[in-house]
């Protein structure tokens, strides 16, 4: 073999040998990789297994709904802790109470202001008696209560001569208590039984009606009651979108339905997902119904109905605004007829409220005042006191 065939053979078998050597390098680095792929992607199946365990099947009786993780897995192949949101903690009766005590004292309402006419005069004339009426009727006591408490007290001044302040102050703070009726069972029924406590909560829009279903349910889990929210008020637009959001902050789940569809359903349904739940207590909000328009009225006593098929109606909490006056009375009426009201919600009792009306609401109806609404704080709903309300006033006089 002459020596430039000789070189070429060399050459090409070198050539032969580094495309060999390349190839076999390759498929390493690849089968390497691949490996690797395989290794964190077991790892990511196990750790993701593992968070999917933690959870469980989440519904509307497990949790409410809040951010959660991506299940992505890091460098280190784990997955990130499921994120859960914060709970409020809402506060318990006794500072309700307190709250409710403070706001009542430093409001100018026309109640408080006709006790201090009568409290701050030094010779209670006929003239002083005369204003202190008319004050007591703007201050929606109404009429019958008016005239029944001024006759009371200008008798008791009289036959006991009182003379001074102090004693006029403890005549009128036992007759205040008398009007509003101490001895009404104020407490909410909220107690389990065979199956959960059903309260239906009504209203016309514009009265606080929403927005109290979700402060009674920051109440009740105060008093460590596990509560289930029914969004029935599918006619207005985010109803039920604000109602999850209250139930979100403390942890309380919300049974709703699409907007538009049938309230009584979704009252039905919520009923049914809270005995299955074996919760304590389902809220029912309701639509906010025009008290003028009978086949709304009647659509309400159809929810009362459906929701009856599972499990009674224990309590149906008819709210107010404090300021509306005789307009409020109005549909007060008209509610107890259709689904017979056992109590009644007073938002807006501060300073702006004419105090009077708690009387004359609980003679109208004939059902006490169970709760009231301060204010626009997420806990301003205190269980209604007669004896602390009396002396807030007082201390206002």
């Amino acid at each position: 073999m002459d020596p430039l065939t000789l070189w070429y053979v060399v050459g090409g078998l070198f050539l032969a040998a580094l495309v060999i050597v390349g190839f076999v390098a390759v498929n390493r680095r690849s089968a390497v990789r691949r490996a690797e792929e395989r290794r964190q992607l077991q790892a990511g199946e196990a750790a993701g297994g593992r968070a999917g365990d933690d959870r469980g099947d989440v519904d509307v009786l497990d949790r409410p709904s809040g951010p959660a993780s991506t299940g992505t897995v890091d460098d280190t192949g784990t997955a990130p802790d499921v994120v859960v949101p914060e709970l409020d903690r809402p506060e318990a009766t006794d500072t309700r109470l307190a709250r409710l005590r403070r706001r009542l004292a430093g409001s100018n309402n026309a109640l408080g202001r006709g006790l201090l006419l009568l409290l701050s005069r030094d010779q209670i004339d006929e003239q002083t008696w005369e204003d202190f009426e008319d004050t007591l009727i703007t201050a929606d006591l109404g009429v019958g209560p008016t005239t029944e408490l001024v006759d009371t007290l200008r008798t008791r001044f009289r036959v006991e001569g009182v003379a001074d302040a102090g004693r006029a102050r403890e005549i009128l703070r036992s007759e205040l208590l008398a009007l509003l009726d101490p001895s009404m069972d104020r407490t909410i029924r909220a107690d389990r039984t065979d199956t959960p406590a059903v309260i239906m909560v009504v209203g016309v829009n514009g009265t606080g009606k929403t927005t109290t279903v979700g402060k009674l349910a920051r109440v009740l889990v105060a008093e460590d009651k596990d509560v289930l929210l029914g969004a029935a008020d599918t006619f207005r637009a985010a109803a039920a979108e604000q109602l999850q959001t209250w139930g979100d902050r403390v942890g309380v789940p919300t049974v709703r339905g699409a907007e538009g569809s049938d309230p009584a359903s979704v009252a039905f349904e919520a009923v049914k997902a809270g005995i299955e739940g074996e919760v304590d207590v389902v809220l029912i909000d309701t639509a906010g119904r025009l008290h003028t328009k009978t086949g709304l009225m009647d659509e309400l006593g159809k929810v009362k109905r459906v929701i009856e098929r599972q499990a009674p109606v224990g309590e149906v909490l008819l709210v107010l605004d404090a300021t509306t006056g005789q307009n409020g009375l109005t549909q007060a009426r008209i509610f107890r007829e259709v689904v017979d009201v056992t109590g009644i919600v007073l938002t807006k009792l501060d300073g702006s409220a004419k105090g009077g009306i708690v009387v004359q609401v609980q003679r109208e109806l004939g059902v006490p005042v169970k709760l009231v609404g301060l204010g626009e704080g997420v806990d301003d709903l205190a269980p209604f006191d007669a004896t602390v309300f009396v002396d807030a006033l007082l201390e206002t006089a």
